[in-house]
């Protein structure tokens, strides 16, 4: 066959859930189904979307690599009416060996990022990942083995004259990999991916893409998965890339899609460009992939929010309603006696604009109650942050009793700014299910919420945004009372923790001696409160999670 002609291509940007074998399954049939219906004679999926990313410990599971194993002969099987069509499926594999572990004799199997290529009922060929990513929110070391160390071959298939390559991921940020498949034959490259989200990420992609591109001359397909899976979010937008490394195809971001592209032999390709949403945009959409999956995929009725007055929670709330809708959201305010009137107005006028129902519950009748029974214990004493965590606790204990009462879980309101300095209270507004805004630093809350103002509808009041940011707990009270301003605040901490610059290089770089010392030290001792947060989305390539292992006791100076 001439090199000339053209082949078709789906990328299968599917959202796929950890575990859901079977529902996961039923997406790559269906996509492929569509896809062959519209002429495609090849489809990519992506990186073990068979079984959902990061599956982490559930591959130590037999049962659940067997699963695995059952689940992709099944989807072969469905597949072989699809006559003349080759797919490849991302799974975990496994091949046996003996092995010893503390003097116990047992089978042990090594396990691999896998792709198998299916055609014909059949599986012709498994591909194993040969580069690891062990940093960041990656630890794959721990579950895999590399397929080069173990010998395991590269895999180039035909489909119409035109010789494909498989890679997985890593494997195509380094030149090893891609040299190899294409020494066996290659003319196209396949990559198949499950590559968290982080601001910034799409375009460090394609560049990356593009360098290998021109490092092997072929022309490069990308398949991502889209979708959350507990703190990360994948944004989807697969892309191809032609043999100059320019993109000539791209899928929509953050939601599920099936791109056809048309290839040649030549190194041609051709398919829709889909646009690149702002960086607003980006961020918004992640933090609302990340509700809505979380929510829907572990199947809670709704969520909770309590509602302050402040920017903070307004935004969470928007963000909740913009991924359930009002009817799954309900808020909650709950004024203490350091509650300005204009706060409770403006959560009020908030809730409305969103259409959720809003309800208030006074804590000041529990707080008094406190104090009298603790009035013997601190006599003598002066009131201070004790009476302050007392009320957040207060509202943290409600909060939690109305979702245990009506299962709807608590979201948290917590920024990045105030999870790095402590500005926070374990069991009170620490307290929830998940922290929508735990990587959203303070300066990015304000960007955000401006942005969400400006596309077509007001939602959260403008004296929102525009008061002072305060947490009412005593009279007068306002952030800036303990902390940097924030401009300042978030510029030393994406230094300090985002990009691991020492106390020093940050004073050097013109920063106040005093402040940088004051916020290295905040994150330091805070991060006991950290561990025991909960889970929230990431969106910066270093958040407090999986990000992020710092000892708790620790005398390394700051």
């Amino acid at each position: 066959m001439s090199v000339q002609h053209w082949v078709k291509v789906a990328l299968a940007q599917i959202n796929a859930t950890v575990g859901d074998l079977a529902g996961n399954a039923n997406k790559i049939v269906e996509a492929t189904r569509l896809a062959h219906a519209r002429g495609a004679r090849l489809v990519l999926t992506p990186e073990l979307g068979l079984c959902g990313y990061p599956p982490e410990d559930l591959l130590l599971r037999p049962a659940f690599m067997q699963a695995c194993a059952q689940a992709l002969y099944d989807m072969a099987h469905a597949l072989a009416d699809c006559e003349g069509l080759h797919v490849v499926v991302g799974h975990p594999h496994q091949f046996g060996e003996r092995g010893d572990l503390r003097s116990r004799s047992l089978v042990v199997q090594q396990r691999f990022n896998a792709a198998s290529v299916l055609s014909g009922g059949r599986v012709l060929a498994t591909y194993c990942k040969r580069e690891l990513p062990n940093y960041q929110v990656f630890d794959e070391r721990r579950y895999f083995a590399s397929g080069r160390d173990a010998g395991q071959p590269v895999v180039v298939f035909d489909v119409d004259g035109i010789k494909f390559g498989l890679n997985i991921c890593e494997d195509a940020w380094f030149d090893e990999s891609a040299r190899a498949a294409k020494a066996s034959g290659a003319q196209v490259l396949c990559v198949l991916n499950a590559s968290p989200f982080h601001l910034g990420k799409l375009a460090e992609r394609e560049e990356r893409m593009a360098v290998r591109v021109r490092d092997v001359g072929l022309p490069l397909l990308y398949v991502h998965l889209t979708g959350g899976q507990d703190e990360v979010v994948f944004d989807g937008a697969s892309f191809a890339l032609d043999a100059s490394g320019k993109v000539a195809a791209r899928a929509a971001m953050f939601q599920q899609d099936l791109l056809l592209v048309d290839v040649r032999g030549d190194g041609s390709v051709q398919g829709e460009v889909a646009p690149v949403p702002a960086f607003e945009a980006q961020a918004w959409a992640a933090l609302v992939t990340g509700v809505h999956d979380y929510i829907v995929k572990n199947a809670f009725p709704g969520v909770i929010v309590g509602l302050s007055g402040g920017i903070d929670s307004a935004l969470v709330l928007a963000i909740a309603v913009d991924a359930l809708g009002p009817e799954k959201v309900r808020a909650v305010m709950m004024p203490s006696p350091y509650t300005a009137d204009i706060s409770r107005t403006d959560a009020r006028d908030a809730a409305q604009r969103l259409g959720v129902r809003y309800d208030e519950i006074s804590i000041v009748p529990m707080f008094d109650a406190f104090r009298t029974n603790l009035a013997g214990e601190f006599a003598g004493h002066d009131e201070d942050a004790t009476e302050e965590n007392i009320q957040a606790r207060i509202r943290g204990t409600l909060l939690m009793a109305l979702s245990n009462k009506f299962g709807a879980i608590v979201l948290t309101t917590g920024n990045k700014s105030e999870m790095a300095t402590g500005y926070c209270t374990l069991y009170g507004d620490m307290a929830g299910g998940f922290a929508v805004i735990k990587d959203v630093a303070k300066t990015l809350v304000y960007r955000l919420a401006r942005w969400r103002n400006a596309q077509g509808c007001e939602v959260i009041p403008q004296r929102i945004i525009t008061r002072p940011p305060s947490a009412e707990l005593r009279p007068d009270q306002t952030d800036q009372d303990s902390l940097p301003p924030y401009e300042l605040l978030d510029a030393i901490l994406q230094r300090y923790m985002e990009e691991d610059q020492s106390v020093a290089q940050i004073v050097a770089a013109g920063f106040p001696a005093a402040t940088v010392q004051q916020v290295a030290r905040l994150i330091k001792v805070n991060e006991y409160k950290r561990r025991q947060s909960p889970v929230g989305i990431r969106i910066t390539h270093r958040s407090f999670g999986k990000d992020w292992r710092y000892p708790i006791t620790s005398l390394f100076p700051a």
